[in-house]
Formats: structure tokens, C-alpha cells, sequence
């Protein structure tokens, strides 16, 4: 069982007044960000969205984040899980300087400044960003590097037909994996969000293939409703 990665005082619940512009969909989501308690706990810690917590809870079960390590998070726009990677990576000087660990966030969105990461506006499909993260790692270590841990939190936009929405995912995820692959050095750990119960099961054998232990994890910061569930595949073996 995870623990909970927030604790917050009980409060009363938030009503919301119905606006004239705003719909009854609209009202709702309103209301439910404003009593979230973990909407409440971003706004406290300083992260940029909830979703820095599901990388905390599944972090706190599995611990495969450690200070020093090289990370990359694809799809980092707004930047939630890239501050729990600087947080939990990044060593730095009581000068301010950084001494050790590197984060790499990627996205084509822009990604909110984070003191330690390094951002890349554009797309991780592209092979020139991927050669791109290459050479920032050469530039910083002077040799050929590859990284400790990829994460991915994205998700495609949905459409509304369940069929192309899942195809949709499925070819997200099938890149961020063949992305950990290119860039993992071994014994590398990747983390990816999947819907619809898990992964595919040709993806899954291919995880299994690459990674000594492959599992499922869905964070208490995910909420009940949702369809989101992560993977976490450790000690990556290398290309086989």
C-alpha cells in the first residue's frame, strides 16, 4: 500500500456560485480543484500542479530516486514531476551552485523555470532533440553519457471514440519506451503513466524483455476515477 504524500489540516467544503459564462462542467471541475486536497497541498509546497505528488508516492514505495542521478521527463509542461526530480536528484552548494545530478525536462509546451533543470522546448519524438540531450550531457560530463531514470506523465489529447484514444496512447507510450531505450544506461529505471488497466500486452513483453522487474502502480494522488495507472520498470538490462 502507498502513503499518502500530503497531509492537510480538514477544512470545510468550498462551494462554488454559478457563473453566467461558466457551465455546470465547468462548475463542477472548479469546485473539485478548490477541495482537493492535494490541488490545496500543491499550492502550500510550491509545486506547479498535484501531479508532482503521484511521482512523490510512487518514488516513497519504489525509492529509486537518489542525489546525483541523471533524469529526463518527457511531456514535463508545467513541470511537477521536473521538481521532484530536482528535489530529489540534484545536490547543490550552500553557494547555490550545482554539484551533482543533472535533470533534463523536454516538452512542446513551455515548461516553468526550475532552479538545477535544464528545458528543451520540443518534441522527444524528433531525433535531433534526443541528440540534443545527448550533447547537453556530453557538454556537462565531457564524455558520453547516458541517464538514470526517464519518467513520463503525458497523455495524449482524447477525441471522444475510445478506440482511437487508446490507439493514441498505446503509440505514446510505445515512444517513451523506445525513447528509455535509446537513452537509459543500464540498470536504468523508466516510469510512465498508461491507462486502460495497464500496458499493452506486446509493450508489456517488450518492458519484461529490456527491465529486470516490471510492475503497476496507481499512487493515491491519482485520483479514484480515473483511468490512469503507472508502470515502473527497474534495472533496465540494455538493448537485447
Amino acid at each position: 500500500m502507498i502513503k499518502k504524500a500530503v497531509s492537510v489540516s480538514k477544512k470545510s467544503t468550498i462551494h462554488v456560485k454559478t457563473a453566467k459564462k461558466r457551465s455546470v462542467i465547468s462548475n463542477a471541475w472548479l469546485k473539485r480543484q478548490l477541495n482537493d486536497e492535494y490541488v490545496i497541498a500543491a499550492n502550500r509546497d510550491g509545486y506547479f500542479s498535484r501531479a508532482a505528488y503521484k511521482l512523490i508516492e510512487i518514488d516513497d514505495k519504489e525509492k529509486f530516486l537518489k542525489k546525483g542521478m541523471v533524469a529526463v521527463d518527457l511531456g514535463a509542461a508545467p513541470g511537477g514531476f521536473s521538481q521532484v526530480l530536482a528535489k530529489r536528484c540534484l545536490k547543490f552548494a550552500k553557494s547555490g551552485e550545482l554539484i551533482d545530478g543533472f535533470v533534463i525536462a523536454i516538452d512542446l509546451l513551455e515548461i516553468k523555470e526550475i532552479k538545477g533543470v535544464v528545458s528543451i522546448l520540443g518534441d522527444f519524438l524528433d531525433e535531433e532533440n534526443i541528440k540534443k540531450i545527448f550533447n547537453i550531457l556530453q557538454e556537462k560530463y565531457g564524455e558520453e553519457k547516458k541517464v538514470d531514470v526517464v519518467v513520463s506523465d503525458m497523455a495524449s489529447n482524447t477525441t471522444g471514440h475510445s478506440d482511437v484514444d487508446h490507439i493514441r496512447i498505446v503509440y505514446l507510450v510505445e515512444m517513451a519506451i523506445l525513447f528509455a531505450k535509446k537513452t537509459l544506461k543500464k540498470g536504468g529505471v523508466f516510469v510512465a503513466k498508461v491507462f486502460q488497466g495497464g500496458l499493452d500486452s506486446n509493450l508489456l513483453k517488450d518492458l519484461k524483455l529490456h527491465f529486470k522487474e516490471v510492475k503497476h502502480i496507481k499512487p493515491p494522488a491519482s485520483r479514484k476515477e480515473s483511468k490512469e495507472i503507472y508502470v515502473v520498470a527497474k534495472g533496465f538490462k540494455g538493448l537485447v
